[in-house]
């Protein structure tokens, strides 16, 4: 029994150890097998890795359209299903409802963006450029490019460009090319974030609608476009005030033109919010929003939230930074200059404790860093979230009158399309919503030489078929304040009362007036009307009592006449009270009679107890 257990211990033993060096007689032909493979196929290999990274990372979708037989998508229209507007204007269109193929070597909207900005293959012309000042003393430049007015065509442009006969810089008043007159459309075109009228986009939607013989105009940021900021205020992505100003400036100026507004990325957003606020008190026949970011608190969680949006994110620091720079001595006197300045660093890209000495001061690696030391400040908003909710355009859709053509990309980088206010633009009848599955930020190249813009053709087109019908918008004439007979009175809007001893009331507002811009002339209309009001309402109160004996001395204070002014200064604040609100009345009437119950319930009680004894006392009398 023994020798048979030593025996399998045995065969044990020897079965492991044959087993462990088949193991590593394995391992060893494997490796010699590895070591067969040649290293070029091992670098091949490794290019395919990486190009399967860079596909999936830059989210090229070249297979894709290689699959679809180079046909493109098609475009996804959102309106409202009684809509007027889709129904009279965009259901002509027909580049919209076709399809967008991209560029087959632009194939990515990653590469399509740094293109556009690298290159973009702007058209060469020049603009006219006009200085504009604003209400508050600031300056922004105005860059026109003419169409075919009178005998000004863009041949004459060209020809005086090679002529060098026109730069730039020119200055002009746009009476010497354009008559009051004219009914030639004027169309507005509102830059994206620190973009001028110099962008590659810009000039690319510029040159072509030019082309159909429209006027074109630029109206630049403030402190873009070479001109100095002359004030303490500053563009932000919710600055409604310079677009306000301009668009009124242009209605004045050329009344017979039909003015249209094309807003970009965060021009968009602004055009946007602006078409909100006015509502149908806007001068502007129709509008186009070209990728407009509208949410901005859901765009700053998406643009840090993966590692190629946080690129994006670093390079749009970087352009507010420098726009900080051009306007250092401002902005080191109105934010947080130690928060936001930056010195040019290789290392700019590395992580905080990584960056040299000579970039210690860098702090705003962000555009959020950037708004809180800088745009919050300026702005006077409490957080930056503050500031993301009050600017974005996404809560005014809702308020737009007029026709609006909103295209956004679904793969745009910059701005997600979880922003995209799908049921607002479908529950308004002046807005229709054109999406695309590819395009980038602003690029949408396409053709085989990336020549051309679809969302500027489509723009063109959209703008031409809206021209041409009845679905323009007219700006609806504004009741002048003056004296109000109706119910709803001026005293509902303003916060502070003035009673008068014959019970007139008069309304205090208390927001500052807004002067409207004619040519270099300010003229504070808005003041001059409340002047009128006030000599209406003196008049009014002067018919209302009057006074035929008027002599020096002052009338005598009968306690008539002062029981009657008691009476008029008392009945006008309950009527007062009573068109505010009559649940306020009725509140206050009711805490009138709790808090005097006390005292009037025991003055009752002793006047009819004392009554009450007295008739006692005379019935007993009686008997």
């Amino acid at each position: 029994m023994l020798a048979v257990l030593l025996s399998m211990s045995f065969s044990e033993e020897s079965s492991s150890s044959s087993s462990s060096s088949l193991n590593g007689d394995a391992y060893a032909l494997l490796f010699n097998a590895l070591r067969l493979i040649p290293i070029s196929h091992y670098l091949l290999a490794l290019s395919l890795l990486f190009v399967i990274v860079i596909y999936n990372f830059l989210e090229f979708h070249f297979v894709e359209d290689l699959f679809s037989g180079f046909r493109g998508s098609p475009v996804r229209l959102t309106f409202n299903s009684s809509s007027p507007i889709y129904d009279g204007v965009v259901s002509k269109c027909k580049i919209v409802h076709g399809r967008y193929l991209v560029t087959p070597w632009l194939s990515s909207p990653h590469i399509q963006t740094a293109f556009l900005h690298f290159f973009g293959r702007p058209p060469c012309f020049s603009y006219r450029r006009q200085l504009f000042r604003l209400s508050d003393g600031g300056m922004i430049a105005l860059d026109w490019l003419m169409g075919s007015t009178g005998n000004y065509t863009v041949i004459d442009k060209v020809l005086a460009i090679l002529d060098n006969s026109a730069g730039p810089g020119d200055f002009f008043h746009a009476n010497n090319f354009i008559s009051k007159d004219d009914t030639t459309p004027i169309a507005i075109v509102i830059p994206g974030l620190t973009s001028d009228s110099a962008a590659s986009y810009i000039r690319h939607l510029v040159f072509n609608t030019a082309k159909r013989g429209w006027n074109v105009v630029v109206s630049n940021h403030r402190g873009l476009g070479g001109v100095s900021i002359t004030s303490d205020c500053f563009y932000n992505a919710g600055w409604t005030e310079d677009a306000r100003e301009v668009i009124e400036y242009l209605h004045h100026e050329y009344p017979k033109a039909p003015l249209f507004a094309i807003g970009t990325s965060i021009g968009a957003n602004i055009l946007v919010k602006y078409l909100g606020e006015e509502g149908e008190k806007t001068p502007v026949a129709g509008a186009a929003a070209i990728c407009s970011p509208w949410d901005l608190l859901i765009g700053d969680r998406f643009i840090g939230r993966r590692l190629i949006q946080k690129i994006y994110d670093r390079a749009l620091t970087i352009g507010l930074q420098d726009y900080a720079q051009l306007h250092e001595p401002r902005y080191s006197r109105l934010a947080n200059w130690e928060g936001i300045k930056k010195l040019l660093c290789l290392l700019l890209f590395l992580p905080t404790n990584a960056v040299c000495s000579h970039c210690a001061s860098y702090k705003s690696r962000s555009i959020r860093d950037f708004d809180n030391h800088a745009t919050c400040l300026v702005g006077k908003f409490e957080t930056v979230d503050t500031y993301y909710r009050n600017c974005s355009s996404s809560t005014y859709v809702g308020n737009v009158s007029i026709p609006l053509l909103c295209i956004s990309s679904l793969d745009d980088p910059v701005c997600t399309v979880e922003a995209i206010p799908l049921d607002e633009c479908r529950a308004n009848k002046n807005v229709v919503l054109a999406t695309t599955w590819h395009g980038g930020h602003l690029a949408f190249f396409e053709g085989i030489t990336a020549a051309g813009m679809w969302w500027v053709r489509a723009v063109n087109e959209y703008l031409g078929v809206l021209h041409s019908s009845p679905y323009m918008h007219v700006q609806k004439k504004v009741q002048e304040p003056g004296l109000h007979l109706s119910t709803e009175s001026s005293i509902d809007q303003g916060p502070y009362l003035n009673v008068s001893e014959d019970g007139m009331v008069a309304a205090v507002g208390n927001e500052q007036t807004r002067n409207s811009i004619v040519g270099d002339h300010q003229t504070n209309s808005e003041m001059v009307l409340d002047t009128e009001q006030d000599e209406q309402l003196t008049g009014a109160k002067s018919d209302a009592v009057p006074n035929t004996d008027r002599t020096c001395e002052p009338p005598a204070n009968t306690p008539d006449t002062e029981l009657r002014n008691l009476t008029a200064s008392v009945t006008s604040c309950w009527n007062q009270l009573s068109q505010r609100n009559k649940r306020s009345m009725w509140l206050l009437a009711y805490v009138a009679i709790i808090t005097t119950w006390p005292l009037v319930g025991s003055a009752l009680r002793f006047i009819f107890g004392k009554k009450r004894k007295n008739v006692l006392s005379a019935t007993l009398t009686k008997r």
